[in-house]
């Protein structure tokens, strides 16, 4: 239920019909819009499509449906699916109940992509073999089954929606790090940000005594009274300064200190030495996407945090490079239904000038900020061009943009590409040692 454009459903339907099931790919999506998807499994025999719609009779009349991401709260084709008793399950959740591969989860609101690389970074730096899968890729982490190993290690970086599939398996990872809680994704929860937790608390709800829990300190303190007694693991709160003042971290701000200070807390607990993590930690190379420094152009320094699609998390960056320079802010698109006034007070405290991407997040944001500090601009390209013309050496621009993608662009991943070829683009018009 739910092909998808990004890869992870053609990697769970070839998987499946390569093991000899009968599929039903069903999508919401018409066959034009899923051509280059629907292409890459034509070559499969024991695959059918049933595009542009779901039907009720391909829920009743199966023996499993593997649901994807992002299908909506109360589906009634679920709902009927479980009315007749058959299992519901979802991929990244499947792998987990069937993998001999010792399990490590991560999620949070923010920082579970960075804190998931930084674990699998230090693992494979003292020799680990460790498989990153999960939202950390995009492909199916299921289809990596048939090599999963005993002895192996499995880090998963799993979102509120992962999750789902774990509360339905009735599983949840032995080792698991809950980064940090704030709003995120009420658009689909409905402005609940109860269900939202109750997804998330997914990581742990089924682990067993003898598992272990990391979390940082904000999210234990917003877990008590409501979770009280139903952890049943051993739980470590983790804070940022946990981590030796003099540990160099390789990608800035202090939400990174705390995102390495968790994924150092899990390696020891595997028995990874102080200073393997120490050295591993200092040589991180960063994450595509996330405050990803792309490199200098005439004396003004490029970031791509094209991840960033909370107000909190563009704030955060910027906090996280303010002492570095003068900051220009791109950022704008589709609203989550999330409260911008910290973006806000970033952008009057901290910001030279933001140029904002058209979008219902840009409407809210322009509403309530200084319009002194804010201007409107069509698209990337004009974003860019606007900032680089009004920076100076010492600068800092910065793409960070606090939405959602949708108002221009039909993922985020899309938007990303956009922004590094104008990025290529505006470094070939103004030669100097270029961009990366």
């Amino acid at each position: 239920m739910g092909l998808g454009l990004l890869g992870r459903g053609v990697g769970d339907a070839r998987f499946l019909a390569e093991q000899g099931a009968e599929v039903t790919v069903t999508d919401l999506k018409d066959e034009d819009l899923l051509k280059d998807s629907v292409d890459k499994l034509k070559d499969l025999e024991n695959i059918r499509f049933v595009l542009g719609e779901h039907r009720i009779e391909d829920f009743q009349n199966t023996d499993m449906v593997i649901k994807g991401a992002g299908v909506p709260l109360g589906s009634p084709h679920i709902e009927e699916a479980r009315k007749r008793g058959v299992p519901i399950r979802m991929s990244t959740a499947l792998f987990a109940e069937l993998t001999p591969s010792i399990v490590i989860g991560v999620t949070g609101t923010k920082g579970k992509t960075t804190v998931s690389y930084l674990v699998h970074h230090i693992l494979k730096e003292v020799g680990k073999e460790v498989f990153l899968g999960g939202n950390a890729r995009l492909i199916s982490t299921l289809a990596y089954l048939p090599q999963s190993k005993k002895g192996e290690i499995s880090v998963l970086e799993l979102d509120s929606w992962q999750l789902q599939g774990f509360a339905e398996a009735g599983i949840s990872p032995p080792l698991a790090i809950f980064t940090n809680f704030m709003p995120d994704h009420l658009n689909y929860y409905n402005g609940d940000m109860n269900a939202y937790l109750e997804d998330k608390a997914s990581i742990f709800i089924n682990q067993k005594k003898e598992d272990l829990l990391f979390l940082g300190k904000d999210v234990h303190e917003k877990l008590k009274g409501v979770y009280d007694g139903r952890i049943k693991s051993k739980v470590k709160d983790v804070l940022s300064t946990d981590l030796p003042p003099d540990w160099i971290v390789a990608i800035p701000g202090e939400h990174n200190r705390l995102n390495a200070s968790l994924a150092t807390s899990l390696a020891r607990s595997l028995g990874v030495p102080m200073e393997s993590c120490k050295r591993a930690l200092a040589n991180f190379p960063g994450i595509s996407g996330r405050l990803e420094y792309r490199g200098e152009l005439n004396g003004r320094k490029f970031y791509n945090d094209n991840n960033a699609t909370t107000p909190e998390a563009t704030a955060a960056s910027v906090d996280a490079l303010k002492e570095e320079g003068r900051v220009i802010l791109i950022a704008g698109g589709a609203d989550k239904n999330l409260p911008p006034e910290n973006l806000k007070k970033a952008i009057e405290s901290s910001i030279f000038q933001t140029f904002l991407l058209p979008g219902s997040g840009t409407d809210k944001l322009k509403k309530i900020t200084d319009p002194l500090k804010i201007k409107e601009v069509p698209d990337v390209k004009q974003a860019l061009e606007s900032a680089y013309s009004v920076s100076k050496e010492g600068d800092i621009i910065l793409f960070s943009p606090a939405f959602a993608s949708f108002s221009q662009f039909s993922n985020e991943y899309e938007r990303e590409k956009v922004f590094l070829k104008e990025l290529e683009r505006i470094s070939s018009n103004n030669p100097s040692d270029g961009v990366e």
